[in-house]
């Protein structure tokens, strides 16, 4: 088979699985945040397989099929902050290559990592209290939130790390060769 062709009936297959994720969300209510989660991390395989335009194409076409697709497009919109922040994670990884070897490289990316990840989450918690909770938070539970959500941002991302790195490596191989 082509190598194009490969890549592309790769690519679709994941995105049929990110649009499934973002479906079984609303029918398994229990584990939304875990499959909106898992729907995000295609976007990350697929970066790291075809590089950040071809993976960056794919988040987006996750997103539109989501909005076409999926009835509860609160789910859509919470994949779509999810996918955005693993794009610009694997976007800054990238640019930070070039980075002189005086600077702490790990320090640098965690703290660019809570940067983008605290645009994405501060305005919606102080703009959209309304559709993401049941009314007005006082201030002591909006700093509980805000903390909550740094917690969370620690979780998904040491989760991110461990599928790319344990468990993509080793399915890897049955689906690209």
């Amino acid at each position: 088979m082509h190598v194009k062709a490969k890549i592309i009936a790769f690519g679709g297959l994941l995105l049929a699985l990110t649009v499934l994720f973002m479906m079984l969300g609303g029918i398994i209510e229990t584990n939304t945040l875990f499959l909106l989660a898992a729907a995000s991390y295609f976007a990350g395989i697929m970066i790291r397989e075809t590089g950040l335009r071809m993976g960056a194409a794919f988040y987006l076409a996750g997103v539109l099929l989501g909005f076409f697709l999926v009835p509860n497009k609160f789910y859509v919109l919470s994949y779509a902050a999810m996918g955005f922040y693993i794009v610009a994670v694997e976007f800054i990884w990238r640019k930070m290559g070039n980075l002189p070897a005086r600077y702490r490289k790990k320090q640098v990316f965690w703290i660019m990592k809570y940067l983008i990840f605290n645009l994405i989450y501060l305005p919606a918690l102080l703009f959209f209290q309304e559709l993401l909770f049941s009314g007005k938070l006082s201030a002591p539970l909006l700093i509980g939130a805000f903390l909550a959500g740094q917690i969370g941002l620690l979780i998904y991302d040491k989760a991110y790390e461990y599928v790319q790195g344990h468990i993509w490596t080793r399915m890897r191989g049955r689906f690209l060769n």
